[in-house]
């Protein structure tokens, strides 16, 4: 079996467009639930807001899940592999930090879907905040306090 089992299935030769609007997905290493401690997930969003105030993204929406996170984003001043990389690298370096350990934090790759032009962003935005909702974590949108959506 190999150390990452679905890391074939990464998609090969990425293309970031400035101005492309992508849903971006990263996953914890082993699944595993560490955002279930909401501080945790406070210092993940703190990242996601440094890449929306260094111009490198417009941040649409985000939801931080106890496992991964789901990003929708408009490039703007960097690529796929430079936001990602710094991302994870950065949320890994605090997070690690916090809890006294180190190692791997993410799983290797992450996952992104570009959005055509001419889609609507709004449904990607409303399936994202709604994913605490479909995992059955709460009963409305509002109790989650890790997601976000520019329209709010």
């Amino acid at each position: 079996m190999r150390p990452n089992p679905n890391s074939h299935l990464l998609r090969h030769g990425r293309y970031s467009e400035t101005g492309r609007a992508y849903l971006l997905t990263a996953v914890v290493h082993h699944r595993h639930p560490i955002f279930n401690d909401w501080m945790l997930g406070r210092l993940l969003v703190a990242e996601l807001k440094r890449a929306h105030e260094l111009r490198w993204v417009n941040s649409i929406a985000w939801v931080i899940m106890p496992d991964h996170f789901h990003w929708l984003v408009q490039l703007e001043q960097c690529n796929l592999g430079q936001l990602m990389q710094s991302t994870k690298s950065r949320s890994t370096l605090t997070i690690n930090r916090k809890l006294k350990r180190k190692g791997a934090f993410w799983q290797s790759g992450y996952h992104d879907r570009a959005i055509r032009d001419g889609e609507e962003l709004l449904p990607f935005a409303r399936y994202i905040v709604a994913n605490p909702l479909r995992a059955a974590l709460v009963e409305k949108v509002g109790d989650y306090p890790l997601w976000d959506a520019c329209w709010l």
